[in-house]
């Protein structure tokens, strides 16, 4: 009878804590997951653009975060294009358009072309990388879960054009 209180309570006990977790998703705030994907005829050129559009359920967060990207006034706005990054999968070369020291457009002008996997792999991660990195406004930015070569490549291409800006 003991046994089956105590089992009974511990049961109760961890169903309260597992019900009580709330789950965080670090860069999670999607201020735009569109991704053009594909390649150009055989060189594994293909584009990622994103410049702040935000799904409805994080548009007030897409708001502040562009807020917060904005220029000072007269700033001014200036392109950089970082070296390809070679990876196992293919190169990744992104470009940003900066407004003084603020990252205010990704473009991803080279990204991993191994097939139909990658292409899937690109324009899931890709969205994600330009997030945050509009977010963080630096390369110090978190690899995707599941696109590590893809994440590298990304950022090692993003600091070299960092680098080249001065930022």
């Amino acid at each position: 009878m003991r046994r089956a209180i105590l089992a009974l309570s511990s049961t109760i006990a961890g169903l309260v804590l597992l019900l009580s977790f709330k789950i965080h998703i670090p860069g999670s705030t999607d201020a735009g997951t569109t991704a053009a994907s594909g390649s150009a005829a055989g060189t594994g050129a293909g584009s990622a653009d994103m410049a702040g559009a935000g799904h409805a359920g994080h548009a007030g967060q897409a708001r502040r975060e562009a807020r917060k990207a904005r220029p000072p006034h007269g700033a001014a706005t200036r392109t950089v294009t970082g070296t390809v990054a070679d990876t196992t999968y293919g190169p990744m070369q992104v470009q940003l358009t900066l407004a003084g020291q603020s990252i205010t457009r990704v473009k991803v002008l080279q990204r991993t072309d191994d097939g139909a996997e990658s292409d899937q792999i690109d324009a899931s991660a890709i969205p994600k990388l330009i997030n945050e990195t509009l977010a963080v406004q630096s390369a110090r930015i978190n690899a995707v879960s599941g696109a590590s070569y893809t994440s590298a490549g990304y950022r090692r291409s993003l600091q070299s054009a960092l680098d080249q800006a001065g930022a």
